[in-house]
């Protein structure tokens, strides 16, 4: 009896494949996809997974901006929890950021140190990012030939004291550094000085969240992404804008970009799904840094998803724990600064984007294909022959309601919880098998 030609074989009267929902199947052999045929075909695997005909098949999600603070802040987030709710999300792909755990991985010896807590417990595969901090330019071409994806710097106050920010001219030194080995530089584009001066004037947090939202003023985005284009325009350096909230500073990015400056920017679903509008006082699970800002800003926010203004669309999963998010009774000055959403961004997303007329293969280039083309992530976030055999299986009519408390991510709390959302994940599969939520197979990446 002849051995099958394929491991596994997905039959599925809807695939997306090269920007169109088509009728195909397609076939992995060794992690891989080793074919894509019409559906009828007749591949033949060791398993068949016959896909429902109201579910469509999609290349698994990439989310280049996730937080999972382990070592040193695992009660907040760990590498387990964060893949496992990556995992259920239909994200197959994960790059973690430098901060929030201990060490900062500033330093090789810091990016070892987090591989080790990370091993053998990841349920979908995993880079990392470096971080650029004061003093540490001779740290970050080791860090580059470590296989860092690149380097996150803050232009304001990081959150945590143990990740200093940059003032502009430090990062215009890193910037030289980075792009003398074509690196990529990522950054938080808040102005240090310009969120100073708002606080200087009495403007500040406390229970309500217009005060809140005061006090980290649009200004701040606006006068830090000119940095940002000026130092990339003197050293040529690729760059990116983390979480633009700001829709006054489209204007700015997309001039930058007609003048041919290598540079990206992302939103993240919060910023297209709440309003400010609609949040009420001391509702701190709401608080993330930028803010989130007024309907008109959002409207503005998606407009610039379509023209291409904005590229991709991350999730920026900066959980804490309950203490911490809901701390001094909904106060959003002392509160933890950060969305719980790295399992509900492909709902979230397509519950919106599809209330715009925007379609399925969209929402999954700002996901999947783009983020892994901009942080140069190999063989993710396509469905093409070649490719890690990293697979969706999507249901884009079903509705469901979040609760927080059933959602795999450590800590219970997001501001989505209650919400109904349209489009659910049914299954994901990591190079051909499917996650099971039982032992981690998920594998290290480098660019």
């Amino acid at each position: 009896m002849t051995q099958p030609e394929f491991d596994v074989v997905f039959r599925a009267p809807q695939a997306l494949y090269q920007g169109r929902i088509a009728a195909l199947e397609v076939a992995v052999r060794h992690e891989k996809i080793a074919a894509i045929e019409p559906l009828g075909t007749g591949l033949q695997a060791a398993e068949v997974i016959e896909v429902p005909e109201q579910q469509v098949l999609l290349p698994g999600l990439v989310d280049t901006h996730v937080h999972v603070n382990e070592p040193g802040r695992t009660e907040w987030e760990g590498f387990e929890t964060a893949t496992k709710a990556a995992a259920a999300g239909g994200v197959t792909t994960v790059i973690d950021m430098p901060l929030n755990s201990v060490p900062s991985t500033v330093n090789v010896d810091a990016l070892n140190q987090k591989q080790d807590a990370a091993r053998g417990q990841i349920f979908i595969d995993t880079g990392f990012w470096g971080g650029a901090i004061p003093g540490n330019t001779g740290d970050l071409k080791p860090l580059h030939e470590a296989g860092v994806f690149g380097f996150k710097c803050f232009l304001e106050h990081s959150g945590v004291d143990e990740f200093p920010h940059l003032e502009p001219e430090e990062m215009r030194t890193d910037m030289a550094e980075i792009a003398a080995f074509d690196g990529l530089m990522i950054i938080h584009a808040e102005d240090a000085h310009t969120l100073a001066q708002t606080r200087s004037q009495g403007v500040s947090g406390g229970p309500k969240y217009t005060d809140f939202l005061a006090s980290r003023p649009r200004e701040a985005e606006k006068v830090a992404i000119r940095s940002i284009i000026d130092g990339v325009r003197d050293t040529g350096v690729r760059a990116h804008i983390l979480h633009l909230s700001d829709a006054d500073s489209l204007e700015l990015i997309a001039a930058a970009k007609a003048e041919g400056l290598p540079l990206t920017v992302e939103t993240c679903p919060h910023y297209l799904t709440f309003l400010s509008e609609e949040i009420g006082d001391g509702q701190t699970a709401f608080k993330c840094a930028p803010p989130i800002r007024e309907a008109e800003n959002r409207d503005r926010l998606w407009q610039g998803l379509q023209d291409g203004t904005i590229d991709i669309i991350v999730s920026d999963h900066s959980p804490s724990t309950l203490e911490l998010k809901e701390h001094g009774d909904g106060n959003f000055d002392t509160a933890w600064g950060g969305i719980s959403s790295l399992q509900l961004g492909l709902s979230v997303i397509w519950t919106e984007a599809s209330q715009r007329g925007v379609d399925l293969a969209q929402v999954i280039s700002w996901m999947a294909s783009t983020p892994a083309d901009i942080a140069r992530v190999p063989s993710k976030g396509r469905m093409a022959v070649g490719y890690d055999a990293d697979l969706v299986v999507f249901d884009p009519n079903a509705t469901w309601t979040v609760d927080a408390g059933a959602l795999h991510h450590r800590n219970p709390i997001t501001p989505y919880d209650g919400r109904e959302l349209t489009g659910k994940v049914i299954s994901t599969w990591l190079r051909g098998t499917q996650v099971e939520m039982t032992e981690g197979t998920g594998r290290f990446l480098r660019p």
